[in-house]
């Protein structure tokens, strides 16, 4: 028995290569397949099942493809309703791998279809959970994103899935292991761990949803307790992934264009496409296209695209390091973003060439930062409201980028005013996002709230982000 977790730390995602007796089953895959195919054909395998724990919100599962490609089944758990076909088990089912089987364990709450794949080994022992979005490490799914589909209120979903954590996941041996679909970073839920792989007995003594002696009551109002709104891309993946997709093979091909200066330009006057340029944050503050939108490749590139620009039907055309093109355009599509016009042949550099109008970003240190405090200026924290929470300078407002359309007005037009992250990403992404809607006074701090601990500017006493509420 072979069980290899590929995590995909972008979307903070974990899917999963099972192997036994030549034969394969894949779980959660990313939308890109082919190096499932390549792995089982190493292995002189076959690739049987694609499970599904659930239809997949923050990104497009490779499901579909893949059965197209392989022949493989794909297995939902009880009361999913795909538009392709696929095998909806019943709770309880037990399907063969080889010399082990995975079995069906029905645990609603995050969505109604949620499932957790049980696998027992050649002996019929159980071995390890594939919990998909039901228990992460540390945290379980948030049960606010199915309940308009479901028709029931997120304190609903929560107490269906006390009862599947009670009644199908807590009832297992502690040494069982714990496979999620997630990691911290992911959106799906508000407190998970660092970890990808645990067990049942640690999740029961350091998760705070997992308390023995925890009620119905006292479970709905700690994992509804800060919820931040969901992303706005979800349902449109969600739609993706239960009503099925272009194959990523046919979106590279399409979108995978390489343009002249002029063509690009004459794209960019005749569509309403967005210019995203996702090279670095040092090499886009030195130099960008007027009116382009940063988001970098180097750091959680897929998840802020969809956060930050969320139609995936959006028409983008692309400004990448030379070479990046191909990865741009895969990690666009994990996210549904399929819709890409092509990328400037030669990156930025042929632009400024060409003698095109460039624009530019202020930038300054933390230091130079602390000398400007002494006068009255405006700063911004654009960082996570949990971020801010454990710790910020005092006085300064939070204007998490996550939701910064709904603070523009609070930005000045008519002078200068700081803007700061934690390490310098998010911070450029937003001024971008200001400079492109006319605030041209933004100035962003290099180095984030890092830099800014070593100087002397006054902050608040830190809190430990895991005492908040």
């Amino acid at each position: 028995m072979k069980i290899e977790q590929i995590y995909t730390g972008c979307l903070a995602q974990g899917a999963y290569y099972v192997e036994s007796g030549g034969e394969v089953a894949i779980i959660d895959p990313l939308r890109e397949v082919q190096s499932y195919i390549n792995k089982s054909e190493e292995k002189n395998a076959k690739i049987k099942y694609i499970f599904e724990t659930h239809f997949h919100a923050d990104f497009v599962s490779g499901h579909v493809t893949l059965a197209e490609k392989t022949g493989a089944t794909i297995v939902y758990g009880p009361t999913a309703n795909p538009k392709y076909e696929a095998h909806i088990a019943e709770d309880g089912e037990v399907f063969k791998l080889g010399d082990i089987t995975i079995s069906v364990l029905h645990t609603p709450g995050h969505t109604m279809e949620s499932t957790t794949y049980l696998l027992k080994d050649k002996d019929g022992n159980n071995h390890a959970i594939f919990s998909g979005d039901t228990l992460f490490l540390g945290d379980v799914g948030r049960p606010d994103l199915a309940q308009k589909a479901a028709s029931l209120t997120q304190e609903e979903l929560a107490g269906l899935l006390y009862e599947s954590l009670r009644n199908k996941i807590m009832t297992l041996e502690d040494n069982v292991i714990v496979y999620p679909a997630h990691g911290a970073g992911s959106a799906c839920g508000k407190n998970l761990s660092k970890e990808t792989v645990g067990t049942i007995g640690e999740q029961k003594k350091t998760n705070y949803a997992l308390r023995d002696d925890m009620t119905k009551e006292e479970f709905v109002k700690e994992v509804t307790d800060g919820l931040l709104p969901p992303p706005e891309y979800f349902p449109l993946n969600v739609k993706m992934n239960k009503e099925g997709y272009k194959s990523i093979d046919d979106v590279i091909k399409d979108s995978t264009k390489a343009l002249s200066v002029d063509e690009f330009e004459k794209r960019a006057n005749e569509s309403n496409a967005i210019i995203l340029d996702v090279r670095h944050q040092s090499e886009f503050i030195k130099g960008f296209i007027p009116q382009s939108i940063f988001i970098g490749l180097k750091g959680t590139f897929a998840p802020w695209v969809g956060a930050l620009i969320k139609d995936v039907s959006q028409p983008i055309l692309l400004v990448t390091p030379k070479g990046e093109e191909e990865t741009a355009i895969t990690r666009l599509s994990r996210v549904g973003f399929d819709n890409v016009l092509g990328y400037l042949d030669g990156s930025f550099d042929v632009w400024k060439e060409s003698g095109k109008e460039i624009d530019t970003l202020q930038s300054i240190s933390a230091t130079e930062l602390e000398k400007k405090l002494a006068g009255n200026i405006q700063v911004f924290d654009v960082r996570k409201p949990g971020e801010y929470q454990s710790e910020h300078i005092e006085n300064v407002p939070n204007t998490p980028l996550d939701f910064i359309n709904k603070h523009i007005q609070e930005f000045p037009t008519d002078q200068d005013f700081y803007v700061h992250c934690a390490g310098g990403y998010r911070s450029v992404i937003a001024a971008s996002i200001l400079k492109a809607r006319g605030y041209h006074h933004v100035i962003d701090i290099a180095g984030g709230y890092k830099d800014i601990k070593e100087t002397s500017i006054s902050r608040t006493e830190y809190v430990c982000p895991s005492t908040l509420k």
